[in-house]
């Protein structure tokens, strides 16, 4: 999952109109139907580079000359450190034109390319555009990155890419046997963020259950702080905690469930205790007034401002939101709070995991070059640029020695190493964005959170959601093990 476009573009109507439908019972089917045609598109194989000659420095048999077409989303960690990287690969390959284009347009881009079978080389496929990556992997329309993962590191020959990377970032590119249909660049850390300066000054610590974040919330909204606040036009966002939550106070199995859609997952205990927990945030006043129509830009400005204590995000956030964040503001993250000593794991245990997701389309013209632009994104210098630039780890297992680390990134480093092995990584968004972005999202953690559905309403109106997905022979399943 990654971070969200920066502008709506119109988009903030549709999305009300969802959450209207879905209060009314009129959803039924996914909002966004991606790829619908793509399987017709007839991209000719001829059209493809002929690969060039392999050697030590070109391990991937890179044409030389061949064009390069690379996607970004223009997003949370901007554009430097990707077109950084452009350079590199222009520096390496001369005689290669490479076309690079920022946009937040994902899918409404893209998918006339794909259905035409002419898809860029390179796609940094993240955004409220995201297109579809189960669609994508269960209509055959992405190349297995096995090859750029077995070939040579960029900055040592004896090494191979797979072996640079922070654990799990390979795994989350799997959704069934062997292959990698994409590879996670960012290591995004999930939480609840706040401003240090903020919560010494009313004399607390970070809670760890959630009687203390009660009582925080109480000592804030005297002072006339609110004490959350969230991107109530993407509401997905809330599982940035409420995940991990429900995973801390039942065990990581429960999420296991929700991830293979099995039958009465979110009717376990846990759910139902977290949602209930969440819920009394908004029945006791403790969130932002107006959070329900802010999007994540303006909730975290308010939030930057001091209007609100506590917000759920990703570890983009140190970027995106430094136009208004005060320099004295010492951003931290914690680990979601949870219920109480019952909890089946214990107080740190956090969601992390791979963001901004890269794939090269299987119709690609030239997808050595896609995946050897990749490749030089994950060296050292590559991984370096962009931690120093948008104040976020990437998937280089390495790249901080020599840089001093912001507030946020120091906080995020001693929160991984309170985690330590209790770190969880739902795939539901991977596998089925529909279902988490448009439906657990919009129509169910929404419509909660905004008051207008119970607990018990929320889980009752996601359970028949994730039947539904279960049950659609068109969408493509899979499953944990």
């Amino acid at each position: 999952m990654g971070s969200t476009s920066a502008n709506d573009n119109g988009g903030l109507g549709r999305r009300k109109l969802i959450q209207r439908s879905a209060a009314l019972g009129l959803l039924t089917v996914p909002t966004v139907g991606f790829l619908s045609g793509c399987a017709s598109g007839d991209g000719d194989k001829n059209d493809e580079v002929k690969q060039g000659t392999k050697s030590a420095k070109n391990p991937l048999a890179v044409n030389e000359s061949a064009p390069l077409d690379f996607v970004l989303f223009d997003g949370g960690f901007g554009q430097q450190y990707a077109k950084d990287a452009v350079k590199i690969y222009e520096k390496n390959f001369p005689k290669a034109k490479v076309k690079f284009h920022a946009t937040q347009a994902i899918q409404t881009e893209l998918q006339p390319r794909f259905n035409g079978g002419t898809p860029p080389d390179l796609i940094d496929n993240s955004g409220k555009e995201q297109m579809d990556m189960g669609a994508l992997v269960g209509q055959n329309q992405l190349t297995d990155l096995t090859a750029l993962l077995d070939a040579a590191s960029y900055d040592d020959p004896n090494k191979k890419v797979r072996d640079t990377l922070r654990p799990g970032i390979v795994e989350m590119g799997q959704f069934e046997g062997s292959q990698v249909w994409m590879l996670y660049y960012a290591y995004t850390v999930y939480g609840v963020w706040y401003s240090k300066k903020l919560l010494d000054s009313l004399e607390v610590t970070y809670p760890e259950t959630w009687d203390q974040m009660l009582a925080v919330c109480e000592k804030a909204k005297a002072k006339g702080i609110a004490a959350w606040t969230y991107a109530g036009v993407h509401p997905y966002y809330i599982p940035f905690t409420l995940f991990p939550m429900i995973a801390k106070r039942g065990g990581a199995d429960v999420l296991k469930a929700i991830d293979n859609l099995e039958p009465n997952a979110w009717k376990h205990p846990a759910v139902k205790d977290c949602f209930e927990a969440y819920y009394e945030l908004k029945k006791k006043g403790y969130v932002l007034d107006g959070t329900p129509g802010l999007d994540h830009i303006q909730s975290q400005t308010k939030w930057t401002e001091g209007k609100a204590l506590f917000i759920p995000n990703g570890s983009w956030v140190e970027n995106e939101a430094s136009k208004t964040m005060p320099k004295d503001f010492d951003l931290a993250v914690g680990a979601p709070t949870g219920i109480d000593s019952s909890d089946k794991m214990p107080f740190g245990t956090l969601w992390a995991s791979g963001g901004e997701p890269f794939i090269v389309p299987s119709k690609a013209k030239n997808k050595e070059g896609g995946m050897e632009q990749l490749r030089i994104m994950l060296s050292e210098a590559s991984s370096k640029g962009f931690t120093q630039s948008v104040k976020s780890l990437s998937a280089f297992n390495g790249g901080t020695d020599g840089i001093d680390l912001t507030p946020g990134m120091k906080s995020v480093v001693a929160t991984l190493e309170k985690a330590g092995t209790n770190v969880v990584n739902p795939r539901i968004g991977d596998w089925y964005t529909v279902l988490l972005k448009e439906k657990i999202g919009t129509a169910g953690l929404g419509e909660m959170m905004a008051g207008r559905l119970t607990p018990a309403e929320t889980i009752k109106r996601i359970q028949g959601f994730a039947d539904e997905t279960a049950k659609d022979a068109s969408i493509k399943k899979f499953k944990r093990q």
